[in-house]
């Protein structure tokens, strides 16, 4: 007897048997789709991890319902990379076969299928001879069989899509329904695409500069040694274009790249360079696009003809590559890479080097301003290291000046939100012709509202936090569980008409700049403003074609966004990026503000920064002044080795989740005590997070600090151990838990 052991798309699901029916053993294989029944009258489509003759004991074992496919929809190197991330991140494999495939390919419901695209086509009947007299008296169904003709003669075509008959011919539907009831003219549907294929390449490659091509010649030597090589360049140093180089390599030796990028904002320009010399070669794939076309994108690379190039967000990971050669994770640092919610917690550049590996490809990580882990790996010799340190046509580094904004306030000298040496350098910018862009890493108008007489903050009803308040759209909302609540005139404590805005976000920034700027045109990007499918495109399009002058925005514009003409970048509140309570605040601040001083001068001439801050004397502000990233990175790394933090050691957090704030508090402090057993001093906690209630489930967190020799089977196979003894308990059995490996902060 043949049973499969299948993958469904259910949290905390591993895999699970089913007896293979006879007439199914010939036809099926790992990785085809199949529909099971699981439960009371339920049914899921599944994906088959393996077959073998090994019956479970002590199961009762179902039947497989039907197959789905007649051929596998996922191969042996995306099933590898699923087992790697449900290994090392501690994840069920079900959420990662949830998180992998397109909703539409795994269909609880069995009637919910892809479907293809289809439009009418038109072409004539060519076995009808008289049509003078089919046509009789209709001089207007003759004219257009006439124009029909003509126009397949010039376009070389024998059919044409229906909707473009009117445009191309002038002629009403109503006419071409007479021909079509006449039979001269066939109406029949046709399968096609709904993703915009028809892109020619209009350039190749540029030559690379001295700089870019000894780099180059750098990286391809590392590869000869390592498989995983750290592009570490300065802002505006062409890195993109030894991308390019590097593609074209791959494709001369018939292989396919994948392109990691962190956001889909970074998507819209790059996507116009790699066209430009790749053409349809290129596949686009993230989340703003609709299952259909992730749907048909999945088929397209399951295909003969696949796409060459990959270019996406992490999700794009998971796509059915067949000859993949080489990954490049560009603004490798960036956080977003990191998976949060939901399961599973992976991390896009660390699997992208796993998936590398399980087709023998190499992966070449990008950044101006590498994670402390990625360059401690490339200066201790695990990853090959290449420096850029030049800017494209030598271009000078922005300049960078600090305005302490605590003397200004003191001595009476800052009257807005914008220092006025800042607001000086704007005049200028904007007087020659050149743009700005102003930085501020929170959005919203203000974080929260105050009473000024008592003190009291609104606060969500599901979360410990403070409402964050939007006055475009007159609301505050939770950005924990995104619950809106309409703001208060008055004070429920005190009952005085004394509510005002604390602080400021995007939302308040851009509403000063264009009182301060009248006649400039300035726009805004956040996640407030790019909820559209095409508002990254929109916005970025208006300020390259110079129809905004003053952009605001958050860290979304600090990610390899290429502007020619910006002359000024201002950092509107630094000292907010560097207090958060984790570890790696100073690096991020750190990248943040460097990645956004990148923008400014980046073509023709030097760019000028101006960075508010009202603690200038912090040591960060050195290193960016002179770009000095090494001293920074040594700094970091002291502070790091001091304190046990990666990468010194390993972190896992282990979150608690539960309703009831006694069971959490009892249940996570007997997760510990188990931990300790084994770990002793590598396990913190359980603590109280910084927002200890989220969408009404109060949280604990336990964090183990592990040391790098330790074995990641071994520590899998214990923590999971203690949490098989953990459920035994009655009282913690439907409590909440999960685990984030190399936690981010």
């Amino acid at each position: 007897m043949l049973f499969a052991d299948v993958i469904l798309p259910l949290p905390l699901a591993e895999s699970f048997t089913y007896v293979v029916p006879a007439e199914m053993q010939e036809k099926i294989g790992t990785g085809f789709r199949v529909v099971v029944p699981f439960g009371k009258r339920k049914y899921y489509t599944a994906v088959v991890l393996r077959l073998h003759h090994k019956p479970p004991k002590g199961v009762e074992i179902k039947e497989i319902h039907s197959l789905t496919d007649s051929h596998p929809v996922v191969n042996e190197h995306q099933i590898r990379l699923w087992e790697w991330i449900s290994f090392y991140y501690l994840s069920p494999l079900g959420d990662v076969y949830k998180a992998a495939l397109p909703s539409i390919m795994k269909p609880q419901d069995l009637e919910e299928r892809y479907r293809s695209r289809t439009e009418t086509y038109i072409r004539l009947n060519t076995g009808i001879h008289d049509i003078d007299r089919l046509t009789g008296r209709s001089k207007k169904q003759a004219e257009l069989y006439q124009a029909l003709r003509q126009l397949f003669l010039e376009e070389g075509r024998e059919s044409i899509p229906k909707k473009e008959i009117t445009a191309k011919t002038g002629y009403s539907n109503t006419v071409l329904k007479g021909l079509t009831e006449k039979n001269i003219v066939i109406q029949y549907p046709e399968e096609v695409s709904r993703i915009d294929t028809h892109f020619v390449s209009s350039r190749k490659a540029f030559n690379l500069n001295d700089h870019q091509q000894k780099a180059l010649e750098e990286i391809n030597r590392s590869f000869e040694e390592k498989n995983v090589c750290l592009l570490h360049g300065v802002t505006s140093s062409g890195k993109t274009e030894i991308y390019i180089h590097l593609i074209e390599e791959q494709l001369n030796q018939g292989k396919q790249t994948l392109y990691l990028v962190p956001e889909i904002a970074l998507t819209t320009q790059l996507t116009s360079r790699l066209q430009a010399v790749f053409g349809d070669k290129l596949g686009i794939y993230h989340s703003k696009i609709n299952d259909n076309e992730r749907t048909e994108i999945w088929q397209k690379m399951l295909s003969d003809s696949p796409y060459e190039i990959v270019i996406g967000v992490r999700s794009s990971l998971f796509v059915p590559f067949r000859q993949l050669g080489l990954v490049i994770v560009d603004e490798e640092h960036e956080t977003s890479y990191k998976q949060q919610e939901p399961a599973p917690r992976y991390h896009a550049r660390d699997t992208a080097i796993v998936l590398a590996q399980t087709f023998g490809a190499k992966t070449l990580l990008g950044s101006a301003t590498p994670s402390i882990e990625t360059y401690y790996n490339a200066k201790t010799g695990k990853y090959g290291l290449v420096t850029l340190e030049k800017r494209f046509e030598n271009i000078e580094l922005p300049r960078i000046t600090l305005e302490n904004t605590r003397e200004l306030r003191r001595t009476k000298k800052m009257k807005t939100l914008l220092a006025p040496g800042l607001i000086e350098k704007i005049n200028t910018a904007l007087g020659s012709g050149e743009q700005v862009i102003l930085f501020r890493n929170r959005r919203g108008f203000a974080p929260m509202l105050e009473c000024k007489l008592c003190g009291w903050i609104p606060k969500c009803n599901h979360c410990d936090v403070s409402l964050t308040y939007h006055k475009n759209r007159g609301e505050l909302k939770c950005h924990y569980c995104n619950k809106t609540y309409k703001p208060v005139g008055e004070c429920p404590v005190c009952h005085e008409k004394s509510i005002e805005p604390v602080g400021m976000g995007t939302e308040k920034l851009e509403e000063e700049v264009i009182q301060l700027f009248p006649s400039a045109t300035v726009a805004r990007m956040d996640t407030d403003t790019t909820q559209g499918k095409y508002a990254y495109e929109k916005i970025i399009s208006d300020f390259q074609k110079n129809k905004v002058q003053i952009l605001v925005g958050t860290q979304m514009l600090s990610k390899g966004l290429d502007f020619e003409n910006v002359s000024l970048v201002g950092i509107v509140s630094a000292d907010g990026l560097l207090n958060r309570p984790d570890f790696r605040s100073h690096e991020r601040g750190f990248q943040l503000m460097l990645q956004a001083a990148g923008r400014a001068g980046r073509k023709n001439r030097q760019g000028e920064v101006v960075i508010q801050t009202a603690d200038p004397g912090q040591p960060i502000y050195r290193y960016l002044e002179t770009n000095d990233y090494e001293g920074f990175y040594h700094s970091q790394l002291e502070e790091r080795k001091l304190f046990n933090y990666p990468p010194y050691k390993r972190l896992i957090s282990i979150v608690f989740k539960h309703k009831d704030e006694h069971k959490v508090e009892s249940g996570s402090a007997f997760f510990a005590r188990l931990l300790q057993q084994s770990l002793g001093e590598m396990v913190l906690g359980p603590n109280k997070p910084f927002i200890s209630r989220i969408q009404q489930y109060h949280l604990r967190q336990i964090l183990l600090k592990l040391d790098n020799h330790l074995s990641p089977a071994k520590t899998r196979q214990f923590i999971k151990s203690v949490e098989s003894r953990f459920r035994e308990k009655q009282d913690f059995k439907y409590l909440v838990l999960y685990f984030d490996v190399d936690v981010m902060g």
